[in-house]
This record gives C-alpha cells, sequence and structure tokens, in this order.
C-alpha cells in the first residue's frame, strides 16, 4: 500500500454514519481478529475520551473555547485536517471547522463579532460567516503548541480537504447554499489555505474546481492533478487537471470517471454487486463543462455523460501512484466501502490518460467497519479510516485496514460525537486526530513500528 520512503513525503487528512445490527458472537470475532492484525487490545482511557492500544498515549492540544494567538478562540466542529512540515522541526495543523451560519451564536464571542474584507461571505450586518479553518504550529521536538490561529473565514461547512506538495490547505465546502437575505455569496467551492502564514489568508473560491457538495481533496506531486470526492448519495469521482502546477487559481479543467465501456456504472452495490472486492476495472475521464453548475447538477450531467456513480465519496489519500477514498454509505449492507485507483501513464496527453480502479473493501458488519469517512496512512503502510456513524447507540472508532483489506481497531472514541482530520506528523512519530464537537484536537505517540 504504502513504503515509509513515501510515507515520509507528506501526510494528510481525511469524517461516517451506520446501522448497529451486529451480534456479540460476530463483536466477539473481530475483537479477537484484532489481537493478530493489529496493535492488540484497547485499553480503557481513565479520562474515558479515547482507548487506544497498550503504550500508545494521547495529549490534548488545542480544544474549543481556548484563546488563540490573534485574539479570536477555537471554533467547535473540528472536522479534515492536514499537517504539513514547516522550518525549525514544526508543523502547520491546518484544521477545518465544519459551520454553518447558523451555527454562529454557538461560537466563541470573538468570533461572533468578527468583522474582515478577508472573509468570502458575511451576515448582512457584515459579520463574517463562521465556518473557514484554524491553524496550529505545534512544536515537534517540545511536544507543545507554538501559537495557533484563525486562517480562513467567510465560508460554509469547510468538511475535509487535503495538503498540496507545494505547502498549503486544500479546505472544501461541503454547501451549495446560494445567496440569500442573510448571504452575499454563493458556495461550494475550494479556498486554498497556506501553511506558514500568520493569519488570516484570503478567501478566494477556486471556482473552476467546480462547484458542488465538496469533501475531500489530494493532488499527485508528479502532475499535480487534484482529485476530488463529493458527499452525496450519487455523487461522482472528480479530478481537476491544472492549467499551471501547483497554480489553481489560473484553472484548469475539470473531469469525473467513467469506468471504461461500462457507461453509467453504479459502484454503490446497494441493489446488487456490480463491483466485487479486488477486481479492477479500466477507467477514463470525462470533461465537464460549467464547473460552477449554479443549478447544483453537475454531477446530474457528469452521470447523463456516462461517468460513474459512487456511494458518498469522503476521504481520500494519495498513496504510492495511487489513490484510496472512502465511500461512507457504500455495500449491500450500506455500511461503507473504501475504493483504490491508480492513474496510467500514457504517451497521450493527460487530459486523455485513464487509470484503473478497484473496490478494496467492502463492510458486511457494524463491528467491522461502519461509516468511514476521513482517512490517513500509518508509517507502516495500513490505512487508518476515522468512523463517523450516528446511531441510537454513537460508537466511533479509528480503523486500521491493512495491505490484504483486514479490519481492525485502532482507536474508540467514548463521546458522542466522531473523530475527523486524522494526519500523521511528517517523521511518522506522531497522529493528529479531532474530535469533532465540542471541538479538541489530539496527539497520539506509541510505539507504530509494532505491526
Amino acid at each position: 500500500m504504502l513504503n515509509r520512503r513515501l510515507f515520509l513525503k507528506g501526510a494528510g487528512t481525511l469524517a461516517f454514519s451506520g446501522l448497529l445490527s451486529s451480534t456479540l458472537l460476530q463483536a466477539k470475532e473481530y475483537a479477537q481478529r484484532n489481537l493478530t492484525i493489529g496493535y492488540g487490545p484497547l485499553q480503557p482511557d481513565p479520562k474515558k475520551l479515547l482507548d487506544l492500544p497498550k503504550g500508545f498515549k494521547y495529549q490534548v492540544i488545542s480544544s474549543f473555547h481556548d484563546a488563540m494567538s490573534d485574539g479570536f478562540h477555537v471554533p467547535d466542529r473540528a472536522d479534515g485536517m492536514g499537517c504539513i512540515a514547516l522550518p525549525e522541526g514544526k508543523v502547520a495543523l491546518i484544521r477545518n471547522h465544519e459551520l454553518k451560519p447558523n451555527h454562529l451564536l454557538s461560537q466563541p464571542e470573538s468570533m461572533q463579532k468578527l468583522k474582515s474584507s478577508l472573509a468570502y461571505d458575511t451576515s448582512a450586518d457584515g459579520i463574517a460567516l463562521p465556518g473557514g479553518t484554524s491553524t496550529i504550529v505545534y512544536n515537534m521536538a517540545t511536544q507543545q503548541v507554538d501559537r495557533q490561529y484563525l486562517s480562513l473565514i467567510g465560508t460554509i461547512r469547510n468538511c475535509s480537504g487535503g495538503i498540496t506538495p507545494w505547502g498549503s490547505w486544500l479546505s472544501c465546502e461541503e454547501s451549495v447554499a446560494t445567496a440569500d437575505a442573510n448571504t452575499q455569496h454563493d458556495h461550494g467551492y475550494i479556498f486554498e489555505v497556506p501553511a506558514n502564514g500568520n493569519g488570516l489568508t484570503p478567501a478566494i473560491p477556486l471556482k473552476e474546481m467546480g462547484r458542488f457538495n465538496h469533501e475531500a481533496a489530494c493532488v499527485d506531486p508528479e502532475t499535480g492533478i487534484v482529485y476530488l470526492t463529493e458527499d452525496r448519495g450519487d455523487s461522482l469521482f472528480y479530478r481537476f487537471i491544472p492549467n499551471v502546477y501547483g497554480k489553481l487559481s489560473k484553472g484548469g479543467k475539470l473531469q469525473a470517471l467513467s469506468i471504461k465501456g461500462m457507461p453509467k456504472f453504479d459502484s454503490r452495490n446497494w441493489s446488487k454487486s456490480d463491483m466485487t472486492v479486488n477486481q479492477w476495472f479500466d477507467a477514463e475521464w470525462i470533461t465537464l463543462d460549467e464547473p460552477e453548475s449554479p443549478k447544483d447538477d453537475l454531477r446530474k450531467r457528469g452521470h447523463e455523460l456516462g461517468a460513474t456513480i459512487f456511494a458518498r465519496g469522503e476521504g481520500i489519500y494519495w498513496a504510492d501512484n495511487e489513490l484510496y477514498f472512502t465511500c461512507t454509505n457504500g455495500g449491500e449492507k450500506q455500511l461503507g466501502q473504501i475504493m483504490r485507483y491508480q492513474p496510467k501513464t500514457a504517451k497521450t496527453s493527460i487530459e486523455h490518460q485513464g487509470g484503473r480502479i478497484q473496490l478494496f473493501l467492502e463492510s458486511v458488519d457494524a463491528n467491522q467497519y461502519n461509516f468511514g469517512d476521513n482517512l490517513t496512512v500509518t508509517p507502516q503502510g495500513h490505512l487508518l479510516v476515522c468512523e463517523d456513524q450516528y446511531t441510537e447507540v454513537v460508537e466511533n472508532h479509528l480503523r486500521g485496514v491493512t495491505p490484504q483489506g483486514e479490519v481492525y481497531s485502532f482507536a474508540k472514541l467514548n463521546i458522542q460525537t466522531e473523530l475527523a482530520g486524522a494526519c500523521f506528523s511528517p517523521c511518522g512519530s506522531t497522529l493528529f486526530v479531532n474530535v469533532y464537537s465540542p471541538s479538541k484536537t489530539l496527539a497520539i505517540t506509541g510505539p507504530w513500528n509494532t505491526v
């Protein structure tokens, strides 16, 4: 899946819902399997926040309402996050906040009064919409926060995104809200946030990357192509070919994946198993027009042209010339899938280069894997997926997935919310992850090399 050398190139980002219907016998079976393929049984956390295997520990490095270096306070609903190396042994953790306009009054008072010409959108009285990002500068040597600040403001439902090879974070709006009496602009865009900033960055929408219910992004470091997921039940899988490498504001071409020879293919497996685990399908890409999609019909127009349907595409991670992305409620039992895509090099132009796609994992039991969202990779090449399910009994885990597709539990959250934004430090020693609400950011260390 990933070798150590490629892991050290960087760290990425990566949110679920499901039905807990399995028997106690099945739960015991998955727990026993975890002992042999994972990091061992989970140990109860005395603080009742996060259970981890023996030898691992967490530190809370940032929490909702904490005072930040810029005079503002940490917002709620911490979601997708990326880790980017900075000079002097520090890293920037750029953290999304999945906030809508009606969440403003539940945010810290300093956020409720924020007016800035750098905000993308404001309410009628000029107050910046609360969605956006905050940045934590963390010192890896001292294991302490150096500073933290708001880095993007005025957007809606910043869910996930992805880091870039040139040192920025792509923050994605999971909203297609349009301007109304309380807002000034349409939404549904990607915004780029530099890792080396010291405060708010100008909120400039990258409109040619498409207007849709964005979820996550990852970048092929060789070509600069950005792959994009969409959180909709009838979503497409997109890629953006930039006109200029590393300069997304210069525009480019938006395309959607289609399984070759099978136009309008349905990968969701809801009614029948059209896509079986480990089976490879050749893929091609369909160019889409009118990417700003004022009618929010990009996915429908793409499907009519032959693009493949996916079940709520969410977290995505670039690996060794391949990527993995989650489909939250895909599969016969609608508990979640993980897709694997490999681009193909060819003598034709990048625009016409295809690839191949595989259903890497499909969950058959909630105790195995339940509504996967953000994902990253461990230093040893295992996927690590954040569950995001909200049922009568909310029990979200961080699930490990081996290169052979075996699933184990790495962590269990003990409060009624989700884990999100899992990402590793570039050196691989520390896993950072968010507790969604009330927002907390954790730094997890331990014996990663034991598997």
